[in-house]
């Protein structure tokens, strides 16, 4: 699952390339046969001009009686329009004309017939008596205009079949995606249960008893037991509504790193700034915001070795949101990857199921109706992710 995941875009590419393939196989081969129609058409006419010609010198009348019913009879499909020399019609065959109508009007259709034929072929001359000529102009047959149509047409009835299957491919592949998660975090937070009972028992053991009424690793243990706590509220969470509730964005973010700090290398330098006043807010769940701030730092540390610094500035992004972005010194992200980045199972870790950057732009994107995306990366200059939440 995680290969294909990775390979997505490569995948994508060789569907493309071979429905290119299937595609221009189809459009070439029905040009060959088109081709191949237009010329016994062009064929067809000249015959029949042929004909013409011939019975203008016809030595009898049963040879005129033969071309007529052999040769110019036997055209049911060409359109046709004979005209003298300055156009005039005076006859056609294979033209679909309303009936009932004036022989003006019948002459004016037949007049805008000969202009379309005109832009499809040039008339064939016939030598007429007293040495003028008539004009026999043609255009293609019904038939052979709609097998000129006909590949664009089954290619666009395929393309809306094949739109239709990648959408509800997708979408069974997401809800798919989205019951596994839940599945995931609903048992995870079931397993965390039981030790935190017992952490709980053995924090209220240590808190009653004298000989650990002085000691620092009390308050310590306390404040991971809220840690658990706060852990198994977010794997909760995932799978139901979460509320979003109004909240001081700058304390929120700042309270978030102030945890986080303390439980990092000391050689990771941290550094929260706003370029708006304090009372700004924005539409967070605070327990799942923490864990997008944690797995987005965690990630920055793991980028800079445990040393170097990290950076959270925010700012307005118009009058509806507001902007997170994450800075770190780390190694930066190739350019390649800046798309797999989010993608489950997508890591650079010897070790990890690379789910954390997943997880944070499902909570940001769909939970929070937000954004998380990579702003900008440079190869051994860091990288820079942005939140965008609303206001």
């Amino acid at each position: 699952m995680i290969l294909i995941y990775s390979q997505k875009n490569r995948i994508k590419f060789i569907v493309v390339i071979v429905a290119l393939i299937i595609g221009a196989a189809t459009i070439t081969y029905t040009n060959i046969l088109v081709s191949k129609l237009s010329e016994r058409e062009q064929e067809l006419v000249q015959l029949y001009a042929k004909g013409l010609r011939y019975m203008i010198s016809a030595p009898s009348d049963d040879n005129i009686v033969f071309i007529e019913e052999e040769i110019l009879s036997s055209n049911t499909t060409v359109p046709v329009i004979l005209t003298d020399e300055y156009e005039n019609i005076l006859d056609s065959k294979n033209i679909d004309l309303p009936k009932n109508i004036s022989e003006e009007r019948r002459n004016q259709l037949l007049q805008r017939e000969i202009q379309r034929m005109k832009a499809q072929h040039d008339p064939i001359v016939v030598p007429w008596a007293e040495g003028s000529e008539n004009y026999v102009f043609y255009k293609d047959s019904a038939l052979l205009s709609q097998l000129r149509y006909y590949p664009y047409v089954q290619l666009m009835v395929i393309a809306c079949f094949a739109l239709m299957a990648y959408f509800a491919f997708s979408y069974s592949r997401k809800a798919e995606q989205n019951r596994v998660w839940v599945g995931l975090a609903k048992e995870t937070a079931h397993q965390l249960g039981t030790p935190l009972s017992s952490l709980m028992a053995w924090y209220e053991y240590m808190k009653a008893s004298p000989k650990f009424e002085h000691e620092p690793i009390t308050e310590e243990l306390a404040k991971d037991i809220r840690r658990l706590e706060i852990i198994t509220e977010r794997f909760s969470n995932i799978g139901s509504v979460p509320l979003l509730r109004d909240e001081d964005i700058l304390q929120v973010t700042k309270n978030a790193i102030n945890y986080l700090q303390n439980r990092i290398s000391k050689k990771v330098v941290f550094s929260v700034q706003a370029d708006f006043s304090p009372d700004i807010t924005a539409k967070v769940n605070v327990p799942l915001f923490d864990w997008v701030i944690e797995n987005i730092c965690k990630n920055a540390v793991d980028a800079m070795e445990g040393k170097g610094s990290i950076t959270l500035q925010l700012s307005l992004v118009g009058k509806s949101s507001v902007a997170i972005d994450i800075t770190d010194t780390g190694k930066g992200i190739p350019k390649r990857k800046i798309d797999s980045v989010f993608l489950p199972g997508y890591t650079t870790k010897k070790r990890g199921w690379g789910l954390g950057l997943a997880l944070a732009k499902r909570i940001i994107d769909n939970y929070h109706r937000g954004r998380l995306y990579v702003k900008s990366s440079e190869l051994g200059k860091g990288t820079t992710f942005r939140i965008l939440l609303n206001r």
